[in-house]
């Protein structure tokens, strides 16, 4: 990196990656990876882009998270493969569609289908911590 350039992947608790493709449920991923790492303090939305082109500095701090979200808008699972050829593997996984969301063409993240992914994310992020 040169001398301006910085990298926004300090180590967290949980990383959170997601397919942004060009689809309603490719931005419902993206929208609800942004209200998760709002919502939980622990939680940062990361750089997929920077895992499939092993950036040094987003490859060591997906290594020291505790855990890693992936969050594909359809059954392609972008982020899920992107992860996977970089050597990780997702802790906590969804498919946007898999919540009975129908994919379009539209480039339009609905809100409430956006939360009702946030909200099953929650769920299955901070169920895992009190179980831990």
């Amino acid at each position: 990196m040169g001398e301006n350039e910085t990298c926004l992947c300090e180590p967290t608790d949980i990383l959170v990656y997601t397919c942004s493709g060009g689809s309603n449920v490719g931005q419902i991923a993206n929208q609800a990876a942004i209200n998760l790492s709002n919502d939980v303090q622990e939680a940062k939305f990361s750089c997929l882009a920077g895992i499939g082109g092993h950036r040094s500095g987003i490859i060591e701090s997906a290594k020291a998270a505790k855990k890693l979200v992936a969050i594909d808008g359809c059954p392609v699972q972008c982020a899920k493969k992107t992860l996977e050829h970089a050597g990780f593997g997702a802790d906590v996984y969804l498919v946007v569609t898999d919540l009975g969301i129908e994919k379009s063409p539209q480039l339009i993240a609905d809100e409430s289908d956006t939360e009702a992914v946030v909200e099953k994310l929650k769920k299955e992020i901070i169920g895992d911590e009190d179980q831990g």
